[in-house]
């Protein structure tokens, strides 16, 4: 990039984060990775947490790796931004201090919370004032369970998991717009905290903080965080809930759906209004706010967490493992299908044992090999989005015409090929790097280095590397979606 102002975008998946250090050069986005790390969750004071500590301490690492490459190329950090999944939080004190690690959204202690809640406020009034689609683990059922077995003596502020990060940065306790959207918590239509909902559940409004736009600057990097950073550094929100970001930084095609693509699958379109219709709400599909005032209206599916448990099991997690595993499920012939939202595939103690059983249940074969269980796992994912896809256009009112795929899903040529073929759509696969695009390009508009989010995405086209699926009209797709319609039927 030459001598230039670059900017870090931390991004932090449910057990691993990195940081990517990027900036605008001839026109278009550039992206590095600059660091790597690790903080799986852990069973301590009986609940499943997050290693706090460790996550910043990578945190910290990531920033210097970022800032000591900057230099070595005659530029500076500028900014940082951090963005995470969803729904989690922690709670500090008055001084800012957190007093326990948080607790990771797969812990059991919201079974049965969230129909506790539904007994006070109506399902039907709970989507209509939140417009959020109704996950157990969502953050109104957490911070009730919380409440029910008692919140840490001195708890004065909730931050979900970027808000604890850019506090840790820069002292400066803020919500930021597209995290509190999505906790079930948030008025969609009045733009704040739904107070009266949370008395009306008994829970402590008093908790929550302020909330700020995407590409609010929050702050300017402490001195004792800045390592190899000069004076200056901002510290810019971005969108912080990975989707948002991820949804910024894809160049989405006019009408087309997005599935952002990872241990979760979010399936959806971009909207400048909500859908808060009854069926919606039965649907269960979720309205959340994106950047500059638009909606994302998606739903969540299991995603490719039941792969990855699988492999896991099997001692497959490695790339070259995962590239073989692919190509002999490509070789299988069709084997079967699975819900695969079935509350069993969120944390079972065995994903492999799981999928045999729902197979069982449904009349199908339960193959043991690997390569079966793949091409089935793949195949009813790309059912999943189909099915999805068809109650999207029924939901909306509009047709779509193709789908951007993006994140590391993005890159499961299997999964492409397949998501065309079960949807009879077009699919574009790429890029991998959209959510690091996206909290770049929040982070630039912050800063008024571009005028536009649809700038922003313009830029990062110039740099994306993009696959695009043709269906191919097999016949044995027709078969398949027959199959998947009559599981997904008894399923839902």
């Amino acid at each position: 990039m030459g001598r230039a102002d670059y900017r870090v975008a931390i991004d932090l998946g449910a057990g691993s984060g990195r940081a990517m250090l990027g900036g605008v050069a001839d026109g278009h986005l550039v992206l590095r990775e600059a660091h790597r790390f690790h903080y799986a969750p852990r069973r301590r004071d009986g609940h499943l947490r997050w290693d706090f500590g460790r996550l910043l301490e990578g945190v910290d690492a990531s920033l210097q790796a970022a800032a000591a490459i900057a230099r070595s190329e005659g530029g500076r950090v500028a900014s940082v931004g951090v963005e995470s999944w969803g729904v989690d939080y922690g709670l500090v004190d008055s001084g800012g201090r957190l007093l326990e690690d948080p607790i990771a959204y797969r812990d059991e202690r919201t079974r049965g919370v969230m129909e506790q809640v539904q007994a006070r406020i109506p399902r039907e009034e709970l989507f209509a004032r939140t417009g959020i689609q109704f996950l157990p683990f969502n953050t109104l059922y957490q911070l009730a369970a919380h409440v029910q077995e008692g919140l840490p003596e001195g708890a004065h502020e909730l931050l979900m998991i970027p808000d604890l990060c850019h506090l840790h940065l820069c002292g400066v306790r803020r919500g930021e717009i597209t995290n509190a959207s999505t906790t079930q918590m948030w008025h969609l239509e009045r733009g704040g905290w739904d107070t009266e909902l949370l008395e009306r559940i008994g829970l402590p409004a008093a908790l929550l903080p302020e909330v700020v736009p995407a590409g609010t600057t929050l702050g300017l990097l402490c001195s004792s965080r800045r390592g190899a950073s000069p004076p200056g550094t901002a510290v810019i929100a971005p969108a912080t809930h990975d989707t948002g970001s991820a949804v910024a930084g894809t160049p989405l095609n006019d009408g087309w759906a997005y599935i952002s693509s990872g241990t979760w699958s979010l399936v959806g379109v971009e909207r400048t209004t909500p859908v808060l219709s009854r069926e919606a709400a039965r649907e269960s599909f979720t309205n959340e706010a994106g950047v500059g005032g638009s909606v994302r209206f998606l739903k969540n599916v299991m995603g490719l967490w039941i792969l990855d448990s699988c492999r896991k099991e099997w001692g497959t997690l490695d790339a070259a493992s995962l590239g073989e595993l692919l190509r002999d499920a490509g070789r299988q012939r069709f084997q079967g299908v699975v819900f695969p939202d079935d509350e069993r595939f969120f944390n079972p103690e065995s994903m492999t044992g799981a999928l045999r059983a729902h197979l069982e249940e449904s009349g199908q074969p339960a193959p043991e090999a690997p390569a079966a269980l793949t091409r089935i796992i793949l195949d009813s994912l790309a059912l999943r989005y189909a099915s999805i896809l068809e109650t999207l256009e029924r939901l909306t009112g509009a047709p779509i015409p193709g789908i951007h795929v993006v994140g590391g899903g993005s890159l499961n040529e299997y999964l492409n090929r397949a998501t065309a073929d079960a949807s009879g759509r077009p699919v574009v696969a790429g890029p991998v790097e959209a959510t690091a695009a996206g909290n770049l390009i929040v982070q630039l508009l912050g800063a008024g280095e571009i005028d536009s989010l649809a700038e922003g995405r313009r830029l990062a086209a110039g740099s994306a590397q993009t696959r695009r699926y043709e269906p191919s009209g097999a016949e044995e797709w027709a078969e398949a979606r027959e199959r998947y319609r009559e599981v997904e039927s008894r399923r839902l």
